[in-house]
Parts: structure tokens; C-alpha cells; sequence
């Protein structure tokens, strides 16, 4: 993990965690209720970063349910600790797991960055009591290559050379572009019931543009440092996004749940 390139410390994580809630909390939320999310649940937030799942998720469960949100750096969930929300830090590759099961196990844009993605989904499954639901969010770039679709002049031609280059940088550190459609197959192989997966794919909100400013200033260095970019290309794309004229699009969001067997 320490080559994830959107390293939480940064101040632009802020912007990320606000932009990423207020456009995949409503999708997320309405599949984990579709599942009956209430009171009395357990759940383990994994990766969490941000506070918005896992207040949300403390919201529902109730006084007598539980929620656990850990990450490697907790910094941002931590003042939000209290009540039935333990945060705890965790790494879900070197850490022991935790000693209880869960009625849900919820990770968001984690596994696509981790080096050993079959080892942490393992990890989670295995923290499900019998009948729980692991649910599985993760984007897949590979699918979606251009941050503008209508690429109709010189600013929507600038953001989707400069996304090409972002993408190059994870996955020089280890991401996996196309791992989003493999969720399905990957629940059904790890013997998971009731498998089904479906796919969102945000585009022309304001929080889109507010996402790639953010992640843009977050890895600026890296760009310029591997040539990837210049100060001037990075300085116009932010003053494009700033404009509100772009039509951006993210990646699809594919999430993919499943239950495990009584």
C-alpha cells in the first residue's frame, strides 16, 4: 500500500472523500438497503477513508447493531468514532482479522488497489457469519478510457490525455484497470450465493468535476516528475474544470454482492 497514489494524508483527500460521497453514497446505500440493512446488523466497513459509509451505516443498524470502519490510515473516520462506530486500524493483508462475524462486509474503491486483491477478499469473506452479504464496489477503468465521451474541442481533448496519464500512473503502481467486471465471477467462484452485480456510471454532475480537480492536484507531482504532464497542461485543465463546461465522466462503479451459505 505504500505505492496507492492517492495517498489520504494530502489535504485534496477532502475534496475526494466529499466528491466520491455525494455521488456513489445514494448507489451504495440503495443496494445495501435493498438487502435489509437495519437494526441490530454487524458490519465491517473496509478501507473505509472517508466518514459517509460509515455513518451512514451506524445510522441504520441502530443502538443495538454494530459497525466496524477500518483502514491503514484513519485519520479521517476517526472523530467520528463513538456509539456503535469502532475505528479501528487495520491493514487487511498483514493484519489478524477480526475475531467476530459480520452480517455485512462493505469495501469501496479498496480492492483495485491492493496487491494481493484475492487475499483480502478471502480475508473478508471469512468475516461473514453464515447468510451475511459481502458487497463488493469497485470501478473499472478499463471500460470507460475517456474523462470526456464528447470530445468536441481543445479542453475535452486536454482532460482525456490527462486521464490516460493518470490511469498509466496507477497502474504503474499496481492497480488493476479491469477488475471491476471480474467481481461477479469472483463471488460466484468463492462460493457466494445469491451473486449479482450492477454498474453506475456518473457523468456531467458538478461533483465529477470536483472529484478530478481534487485528484488532479493530488498526484500533480507524479506527473510532472515522470513527464507525464507540464505545469502549463495541468494549470488549463484545472481552469477548464473550474469553468463548469466540461462534461466529465468517472469510471462505472460495478458493485457486486453476494451471501454466504447458511
Amino acid at each position: 500500500m505504500n505505492r496507492y497514489l492517492l495517498d489520504n494524508r494530502r489535504p485534496e483527500a477532502g475534496d475526494r472523500f466529499e466528491a466520491l460521497a455525494t455521488l456513489f453514497d445514494p448507489w451504495t446505500f440503495r443496494h445495501l438497503d435493498d438487502l435489509g440493512l437495519g437494526d441490530g446488523w454487524r458490519c465491517w466497513e473496509v478501507g473505509a477513508g472517508g466518514v459517509s459509509v460509515p455513518r451512514g451505516l451506524a445510522e441504520r443498524v441502530g443502538t443495538s447493531g454494530r459497525v466496524l470502519a477500518t483502514d491503514i490510515d484513519v485519520s479521517w473516520t476517526e472523530p467520528a468514532a463513538g456509539g456503535v462506530l469502532e475505528v479501528r486500524r487495520h491493514d487487511v493483508l498483514r493484519d489478524p482479522p477480526p475475531e467476530e462475524k459480520f452480517d455485512l462486509v462493505h469495501a469501496r474503491l479498496v480492492l483495485v488497489h491492493l496487491k494481493d486483491r484475492a487475499a483480502a477478499l478471502r480475508v473478508m469473506i471469512d468475516a461473514l457469519r453464515p447468510g451475511g452479504w459481502l458487497v463488493i464496489e469497485d470501478g473499472d477503468p478499463a471500460l470507460q478510457p475517456l474523462a470526456c465521451p464528447d470530445e468536441r474541442g481543445p479542453a475535452e481533448e486536454l482532460a482525456n490525455r490527462l486521464r490516460t496519464r493518470m490511469r498509466a500512473l496507477m497502474a504503474d503502481r499496481g492497480a488493476d484497470l479491469a477488475y471491476g467486471r471480474t467481481l461477479p465471477r469472483l463471488l460466484r467462484e468463492s462460493a457466494l450465493a445469491d451473486v449479482r452485480a450492477e454498474a453506475y456510471f456518473p457523468i456531467a454532475s458538478r461533483a465529477c468535476a470536483v472529484l478530478e480537480a481534487a485528484t488532479v492536484q493530488h498526484v500533480r507531482d507524479q506527473l510532472l516528475a515522470e513527464g507525464l504532464a507540464t505545469r502549463e497542461e495541468i494549470a488549463t485543465h484545472l481552469g477548464n474544470l473550474a469553468g463548469g463546461d466540461l462534461d466529465l465522466m468517472l469510471a462505472p462503479m460495478i458493485t457486486a454482492w453476494g451471501r454466504k451459505p447458511n
